[in-house]
């Protein structure tokens, strides 16, 4: 079992799982699709879906187990998950009913409790889909959730037929430590800018860390979506001063996806508008780029012209970070993230970080809102002591 990129005549793309024989895995692939093109989701969504649904239908084929089988043993499959490791769990280690030993409970785990629990949400959303599709019995969904019936609600609330009921907690889930959000510091955003080879590279660094953009979002930037006027509301738009457009389009050809489905516009400073016209004259230096729409395109390697794919903006960051020689790369979410922060240590509520990171709930914004063990600090030297408050100078 594998996951497999689907590319569809219309361009649209998503991600399937292939068996041994290299056929799509139906009730995986109903599943992926529905994510896709039933719920609008993105691309990478349904590419992270099918790695997670491949290696559980990987543990019951090499269990010898068909995939229902595998959901009533779902506990067996976690401790699976925690400690096999790519030698025992990947496509390549071997085939139905290959045996191999690795170490169980006890030892350190492979995989963290955040991944062990996002296969276990992939696998859930499979089996209530074919549960849904006819393709598996409802006796699925119980052993999978805690499920509440109606016989406790007053008789005004129950269904017709008696028989009403809902999804509760899942029975499955790993506990996961509360940790803090993993930022890039401002020096390492510092140090990053300056080992920067092009304008064009030190723009997309100030555009996750200044205003909080997605690789994605970065990537699909057209042109018409950079308002960098001081006052673009004469044009037609409703936003004041500098800022770009999130716009979420279907057919980028370099793969870019805007997460959200709601347009959203974000405000761009001083330094982010200057780093911008740089980038421009960088630009016009290379006849071939001309042409393109998009913000961010080949510049040095070829294809030259052509927009940059999100894995690209992983590789220069990459490349930057051992440049700066700092001790462990930057990843992109990592600026993001840095943009949240302060925008959340500089007084700003969680609404205002919801709108401006395109959050579809605040709940999502709230990890940022813990404040930084400086603030605290801060906090506490600026309550005045008892002998102020009495006007004692000593």
């Amino acid at each position: 079992m594998r996951a497999f990129p689907v590319r569809l005549p219309s361009g649209q793309r998503y991600w399937t799982v292939l068996d041994e024989d290299l056929q799509v895995v139906p009730v995986a692939d109903g599943f992926l699709r529905q994510q896709r093109f039933g719920r609008d989701g993105a691309e990478s969504t349904t590419k992270a879906y099918a790695h997670a649904i491949a290696l559980f239908l990987r543990w019951c084929a090499r269990s010898s187990r068909t995939w229902q089988g595998g959901v009533e043993q779902l506990g067996l499959f976690m401790v699976w998950l925690a400690h096999a490791g790519p030698q025992a769990s990947g496509a390549e280690a071997g085939g139905a009913g290959s045996a191999q030993v690795f170490a169980g409970p006890g030892s350190e785990p492979v995989r963290s409790p955040s991944r062990i629990n996002a296969v276990l949400s992939a696998v859930r959303g499979m089996v209530v889909h074919a549960v849904a599709a006819g393709q598996a019995p409802a006796g699925l969904v119980p052993l999978l959730y805690e499920v509440a019936e109606d016989r406790d609600l007053p008789e005004q609330a129950r269904g017709e037929d008696g028989r009403l009921a809902w999804r509760m907690r899942a029975r499955h889930r790993v506990h996961e430590p509360e940790t803090p959000v993993e930022r890039a510091g401002d020096g390492d955003i510092v140090a990053l800018l300056r080992a920067c080879r092009s304008a064009r590279d030190r723009l997309i660094v100030l555009l996750m860390a200044r205003a909080g953009l997605r690789r994605g979002e970065v990537c699909g930037l057209r042109r018409g979506d950079m308002h960098l006027l001081a006052d673009s509301r004469p044009l037609g738009c409703a936003a004041a001063r500098a800022h770009l457009h999130v716009i979420r389009r279907e057919s980028n050809p370099n793969g870019a996806w805007a997460k959200s489905r709601r347009q959203r516009s974000v405000p761009l400073d001083f330094l982010t508008v200057q780093a911008f016209d740089t980038y421009e004259f960088e630009r016009m230096r290379v006849p071939d780029a001309a042409a393109s729409d998009f913000v961010f395109v080949n510049l040095f390697r070829g294809p030259i012209g052509a927009p940059m794919r999100p894995d690209a903006v992983g590789e220069l960051l990459a490349a930057a970070s051992r440049r700066a020689g700092l001790d462990h790369p930057v990843r992109p979410h990592q600026l993001r993230h840095a943009c949240a922060s302060n925008i959340a240590d500089a007084g700003s509520g969680i609404d205002v970080v919801a709108d401006l990171l395109g959050h579809a709930s605040v709940s999502s914004s709230q990890v940022y809102m813990h404040p930084d063990p400086a603030r605290l600090r801060a906090a506490v030297d600026l309550v005045p002591s008892p002998r102020e408050q009495a006007g004692v100078n000593r």
